[in-house]
């Protein structure tokens, strides 16, 4: 009995660390998926390319691929940087690299997901926007993304 009691403990601490992954990723991915679907409506043209060609990427590739990047990539990049004489101190630790890589996947979907609602908004909201005063933070903040929000959320 004692065993089951050690195993069912063992597995609340996963569930619980798993839960804060995830609390700790959809807090973070969720702001900045819009900040990167912004990127990727933008009239800047080699901004607009540059992002949408890294989401392309990192939606493309699978999240384990990306797990393993993150985690071991910075170490390599600066095993690289000793092999050429830079003194470089860096330790990765497994969590956070999780989180990152968790953020930075989740942040790519999300970012197409509001993408996709913000371009769905008709133009005569923007429209009626302007003809009422409203500035472009104004039109977005107080028309657009409630629009958005009630379109994405299902």
């Amino acid at each position: 009995m004692e065993q089951f009691w050690n195993v069912t403990g063992e597995l609340l601490a996963g569930f619980a660390q798993n839960c804060e992954i995830f609390g700790l990723t959809l807090l973070m991915a969720i702001p900045l998926g819009l900040i990167i679907s912004m990127g990727s409506m933008s009239k800047f043209l080699p901004l607009k390319g540059l992002v949408r060609v890294i989401v392309w990427i990192i939606r493309g590739t699978p999240l384990m691929l990306q797990l393993l990047v993150v985690y071991f990539g910075p170490g390599l990049f600066i095993r690289w940087l000793t092999l050429r004489g830079y003194v470089v101190t860096f330790r990765w630790n497994r969590l956070v690299a999780a989180i990152v890589a968790l953020v930075i996947n989740y942040a790519a979907y999300f970012a197409e997901i509001y993408r996709g609602g913000i371009e769905s908004i008709p133009k005569g909201q923007y429209e009626a926007a302007r003809v009422l005063g409203y500035t472009s933070a104004q039109t977005f903040f107080r028309i657009i993304l409630p629009q958005v929000v009630k379109r994405i959320v299902p």
